[in-house]
């Protein structure tokens, strides 16, 4: 026996893409739906102006008032006494002295001489200044390399004797050490500018305080000018271990 229906036709094999269809014609028709918007037309702004509504606005008349001017202000009072001075009597009139010059009385001057410029003279070093600083017990020295070498003598003594040398062991140093210090004396024969270099800031510090300590001197000069000297001093000791 022969089966009546085509297997051609079918339509259950199709009833995925049947329902696929169906689902976005449902979703197209509910998103239509949604955005569907309705307007109420008594709502609705046409923009329209009445003008009828201008013809009732009232204009308010204005009227110009004449104000007088005010009045002028009264005259000042007349003052109550009025001194009469007679033509015959004399007033004393100060006398205006004149302010202009008299050519005859000009001073020429004759020659202008201006006056001296004091030259600035510079440090010199200590090594060749023309007339040495003095060293308090340096003054009956004769000439000036006699008064380097006393002065010498006087700062090596001084150094020696204030110096403290057992500073370097307290440090941890060990051997020969060697302190640089540099100073200046100036024109009043004060030291200053202390400057000192040392493989120890200690030491450094404790050569500024030993230099500081010295006299005052008289001061050295350059051109018969007292002038600042410049003065190096190498302090050289040993640490005994």
């Amino acid at each position: 026996m022969e089966p009546k229906k085509n297997p051609k036709a079918d339509l259950s094999r199709r009833s995925v893409l049947f329902l696929q269809l169906g689902l976005i014609l449902v979703l197209f028709i509910t998103w239509q739906a949604i955005e569907w918007k309705t307007y109420d037309k008594d709502a609705l702004d046409t923009g329209q102006l009445n003008l009828d509504e201008l013809d009732d606005e009232e204009i308010p008349i204005t009227e110009m008032q004449n104000t007088p001017p005010p009045p002028p202000p009264p005259p000042p009072p007349a003052p109550e006494v009025i001194e009469v001075v007679e033509d015959e009597e004399e007033v004393e009139e100060d006398e205006i002295q004149s302010t202009e010059t008299n050519l005859e009385e000009i001073v020429e001057v004759e020659e202008v001489v201006e006056a001296p410029v004091e030259e600035e003279v510079a440090d010199v070093p200590f090594a060749v200044i023309e007339n040495v600083p003095i060293f308090p017990g340096c003054e009956n020295m004769k000439n000036n390399e006699e008064r380097k070498n006393c002065m010498s003598q006087k700062i090596q003594q001084h150094v020696n004797r204030e110096f403290n040398k057992d500073l370097g062991s307290e440090l941890g140093l060990s051997g020969v050490n060697r302190v640089i210090v540099q100073f200046k004396i100036n024109e009043k024969g004060d030291i200053v500018d202390v400057m000192s270099r040392a493989p120890h800031p200690r030491l450094e510090r404790e050569a500024a305080r030993v230099i500081n300590k010295l006299p005052k001197m008289q001061p050295g000069k350059q051109r018969g000018k007292a002038v600042g000297v410049m003065y190096s001093l190498p302090i050289v000791f040993q640490v005994q271990n």
